[in-house]
């Protein structure tokens, strides 16, 4: 008679951090807004804090370091780096080497990280509650970051950043405006909660709900609803078969504020090198799913 097999140990790290914190969240935001208030300054920095994090990720983690769709200055580097150091999502080397084996492999039980044919939660989060995978990553699929003395800077440091990148700016923010506590709760706590589910949605929502116009290959879909909450990178089924794009919103009418600030960059020198799908690819890819 064979035992069970067991479950993969807790993270008690991402438990605490993806559980802990919007309970926490819960029963403080409440009390605190019955006996303060909650000035504009705070609610300014939740908006302004949520796109750098966010921004860090998309522009950054995303479409810089894991898929080399454009090149990036030092300055904006070292900016994207602070932003998704923000984010708390781990470290730019860690992040951008499983998602590029979640490309390599996507709709894999086995092998896709966040295989969305293991079920909503496992996608979301629960990839993540669980330490899954019982050896630490080897990055063979990451020789270029390896290489890159910022990602590995980063890398090196992660947990010391993370404290200090919250203390700064947190910190700077709520002395500038008079409302430290505030600032910390918007701007931080709430700002880090919204942040992860976001980019969780694309893992998740974005393989289960939304049009598939490129390609019927993988489970990945185009979502305008997800693209707004997610800073453009809701047209996930393009991306899935042209993810060397800098853009993930290719027509002109998507939202991807991502492909404008990269854009934007470029245009005063803080990027370069945008790789950009050819139409006649992207034409014949919308063709062959319409004879389908």
């Amino acid at each position: 008679m064979t035992s069970a097999p067991l479950k993969a140990p807790i993270n008690w790290t991402a438990s605490i951090t993806l559980i802990g914190l919007p309970i926490l969240a819960a029963i403080i935001i409440p009390i605190y807004a019955y006996y303060y208030d909650f000035s504009v300054s705070a609610w300014v920095s939740l908006f302004f804090l949520l796109a750098l994090s966010s921004m860090g990720i998309t522009a950054g983690y995303h479409r810089l370091w894991a898929h080399r769709a454009y090149e990036a200055s030092l300055p904006l580097k070292i900016l994207l780096m602070i932003g998704g150091t923000f984010a708390v999502q781990n470290s730019i080397l860690f992040w951008a080497s499983g998602h590029r084996t979640h490309h390599r492999h996507v709709d894999n039980v086995d092998e896709d990280p966040y295989s969305i044919e293991r079920g909503f939660w496992y996608a979301h989060m629960g990839w993540m509650i669980r330490d899954h995978s019982p050896s630490e990553p080897d990055f063979k699929n990451a020789p270029d970051l390896l290489n890159d003395k910022l990602v590995m800077f980063q890398h090196k440091y992660y947990g010391l950043l993370v404290v200090a990148v919250h203390v700064s700016i947190l910190g700077l923010i709520g002395w500038a405006t008079g409302d430290l506590w505030g600032v910390v709760l918007l701007g931080g706590l709430v700002r880090l909660i919204i942040s992860h589910q976001v980019t969780f949605f694309i893992n998740s929502l974005c393989h289960m709900f939304g049009k598939r116009p490129y390609t019927d290959e993988n489970s990945a879909r185009d979502n305008f609803w997800l693209a707004i909450a997610t800073w453009g990178e809701g047209y996930h089924n393009y991306h899935h078969i042209f993810q060397y794009d800098y853009r993930n919103g290719v027509k002109w009418w998507q939202y991807d504020p991502t492909k404008w600030l990269i854009w934007s960059c470029s245009k005063i020198g803080l990027a370069k090198n945008l790789r950009r799908i050819p139409s006649f690819n992207i034409k014949k890819a919308e063709l062959a799913m319409k004879f389908k």
